[in-house]
């Protein structure tokens, strides 16, 4: 029986957004309570809200957009580890720890951020769990394609230079941001993270899944 989880985050239900970024908004521009013959919507959002990825473009001036993309890097085997809850941020050591399969190209990281998502409408949290720059770099060494995580940047939000977005994007690693990684056991899975197809922009909503056979 294949099982699949979805660790999309509703899109604009209580999700706070990156400070400084505005939050999504949906204007009905044609409504049928109104006599309309349909309705239609516009939807203005900033492009790193909520679950999105990051491409290159992102912080590498020559990098690539989203719409260059490869589905062979955003859809394929996947692999996901738990993070400890005394875990503060994850360079090598803890990368280490991890026990990351050999071979992984796709890496998706849960850790206690999770939790946040069961506070709907809480306020940006600063003090999320992140990759030190050094934790990127080890990412690199080891091939690793696509990483995510259950918050809303790789990054730690109090570094002062964007270090850590710069190596892994200056790899081409695709950075896959607020997941919901609520109930997602560790293991072996199959990726499938596809964003919109959004000509020279820096990053994209997406819809991400996993399935795998129980």
């Amino acid at each position: 029986m294949i099982r699949r989880f979805d660790l999309t985050l509703p899109f604009g239900a209580g999700v706070p957004a990156w400070p400084g970024e505005p939050l999504p908004i949906l204007t009905r521009l044609s409504d049928m309570d109104n006599g309309d013959a349909c309705n239609v919507t516009r939807l203005n959002f900033a492009v790193h809200y909520g679950t999105h990825l990051d491409a290159p473009i992102h912080f590498i001036r020559d990098g690539a957009d989203v719409a260059s993309l490869a589905l062979d890097v955003l859809m394929g085997p996947c692999s996901v580890v738990h993070v400890p809850d005394h875990v503060a941020e994850i360079g090598p050591a803890e990368l280490e720890a991890l026990a990351v399969p050999p071979g992984c190209e796709r890496l998706l990281l849960a850790t206690r951020n999770s939790a946040l998502w069961n506070q709907p409408n809480h306020p940006f949290f600063t003090d999320f769990i992140a990759f030190t720059p050094a934790g990127a770099q080890w990412l690199v060494e080891r091939g690793i394609k696509l990483v995510g995580i259950d918050y809303l940047s790789v990054q730690r939000f109090a570094d002062a230079e964007p270090t850590t977005h710069r190596v892994l994007l200056g790899a081409g690693i695709v950075a896959v941001e607020g997941l919901d990684m609520r109930g997602i056991d560790p293991g072996e899975y199959e990726l499938v993270c596809l964003p919109l197809k959004l000509i020279g922009a820096d990053g994209s909503p997406c819809r991400v899944v996993l399935t795998r056979n129980s």
